[in-house]
């Protein structure tokens, strides 16, 4: 009987991808563990490994098409002695559909529900006038954020209004003249259309506010001035994990300075003993210290070394630390595992080694998630200081900034010190003030004293 061949889930949080390229085409024999297909992603490209013999008799899903659903069929294949008839039984006879086309230019705005469209990544096309909204039109009513809050104010129904703005928009002059010759209550409105039931008005103390729509946003442009780049995967993830990330994740921050004069010198030596050629040749970077220091803090201060689940805390044995990789269109953060066990020389060739194949998005979905905390380094781009966004399910982020000359007081007199300004960002519901402090001193401690890192 054919075999489908189906959309493989490639992460325990994987929905759908993109069959980036097919390694075989129809008529192909292929052995088990033969490479047939590479999929992309939100994160990297991955090879899809063909899992029982036999020949490729139909290809369903085209190369290039976007957002396939996991367990979706994209092929079938033929067993020894069958033949193409066999398709008949599982329907699977119809061509392969093409790579998704760029949708035309709607004459209306950009919905903005959350469902992707299928688009090319790179391709960019000029973006819809947004068409002018009128009373009794279906659809969201034109308005302006002042415009909305005056109405609320006055207990005025928007779509009662006629907008004199740029495209139908209710602006403040709108309003206040409405005010003035009087329309029909928000309440009124409402028991008129829902059947003379009052629908309760929510609170601005329970309800977030809500982002302003893509409508809203189009019409404050002049058409023609701009042009729409549909999202990658990887951006629109970037934006989910990090909008929860800010919406779920009570933040508050820590920072305090180090001194790396120490531990320049240290690594100093440390790179000096490097064989010059060969499988151990190493070069230890400020970043890997700092990523072995972070691990031994967490060791030192275990209550920190911890997620938070609605069922519990989960408090970690190991420290597995993520680093921040920038690449083209967004970021990585693999995760050097059991970091407090590994030698400098061990963190430095295997951050190497996973920063090379983050930038050319090769990572395996083990190799960039999970973890216990990250630490984001922007002190080669010299900023000072910076506030960084917990990654999820971390309960904490180190922001790193640049290493620079300051002048510092020791002993009542004043010497010029290199000095690097860290920031830790908490989850409040794992981290407290006093255990984030406790932690951030440990990492001080390693820093200031290398040696003790080697211990």
């Amino acid at each position: 009987m054919p075999i489908e061949i189906l959309m493989p889930a490639l992460s325990p949080t994987m929905e759908d991808g993109k069959l980036a390229k097919w390694m075989v085409k129809e008529g192909d024999t292929v052995q088990s563990g033969d490479v047939i297909a590479e999929i992309e992603t939100d994160k990297a490209t991955m090879e899809v490994e063909a899992v029982d013999e036999g020949v490729i008799a139909k290809i369903l899903i085209g190369e290039g098409t976007e957002h396939v659903a996991v367990n979706k069929p994209i092929a079938v294949l033929l067993e020894e002695g069958e033949d193409a008839s066999a398709l008949e039984s599982t329907g699977s006879a119809s061509p392969a559909p093409p790579a998704a086309e760029p949708p035309a230019a709607p004459s209306t705005p950009p919905s903005p529900d959350p469902a992707p469209a299928a688009a090319p990544q790179a391709e960019t096309r000029p973006a819809p006038e947004p068409a002018p909204k009128s009373n009794g039109q279906a659809g969201r009513m034109f308005a302006s954020p002042l415009a909305r809050r005056l109405a609320q104010q006055g207990n005025i129904d928007l779509a009662q209004i006629t907008g004199t703005g740029p495209h139908g928009r209710v602006v403040k002059h709108d309003v206040e003249e409405a005010l003035k010759s009087g329309v029909a209550p928000a309440a009124a409105a409402a028991e008129a259309t829902s059947g003379g039931q009052v629908m309760p008005a929510r609170t601005s103390s329970t309800t977030a506010v809500p982002a302003m729509p893509d409508e809203e946003i189009l019409a404050l442009y002049e058409s023609g001035s701009y042009e729409v780049v549909p999202h990658d995967n990887m951006r629109r993830i970037i934006a989910e994990r990090l909008t929860m990330a800010k919406s779920t994740i009570p933040h508050f921050y820590l920072s305090l300075d180090c001194r790396l004069d120490a531990l320049l010198a240290a690594r100093q030596r440390l790179n000096a003993m490097s064989p010059a050629e060969g499988p151990n040749v190493f070069k230890i970077s400020v970043n890997d210290m700092i990523i072995k220091a972070l691990a031994m803090a967490l060791q030192k201060v275990p209550h920190a070394n911890a997620t938070w689940t609605d069922q519990g805390i989960l408090r970690h044995r190991s420290s597995d630390v993520g680093v921040a990789v920038a690449i083209d269109g967004g970021l990585f953060t693999p995760v050097i595992r059991h970091a407090e066990v590994k030698s400098l020389s061990e963190i430095s060739n295997e951050m190497k080694d996973l920063a090379g194949r983050a930038r050319k998005r090769r990572l395996a979905p083990h190799e960039y998630q999970g973890g216990t905390t990250s630490i984001s380094n922007l002190g080669m781009m010299g900023i000072k200081s910076f506030d960084a966004v917990i990654n999820p399910p971390h309960s904490s982020i180190l922001a790193v900034g640049a290493g620079e000359k300051r002048p510092v007081i020791n002993n009542d007199s004043i010497e010029i010190a290199t000095m690097m300004t860290c920031t830790l960002s908490c989850d409040h519901r794992v981290v407290d003030g006093a255990l984030g402090a406790e932690l951030l001193d440990a990492f001080k401690g390693f820093i200031e004293e290398p040696v003790t890192m080697l211990v």
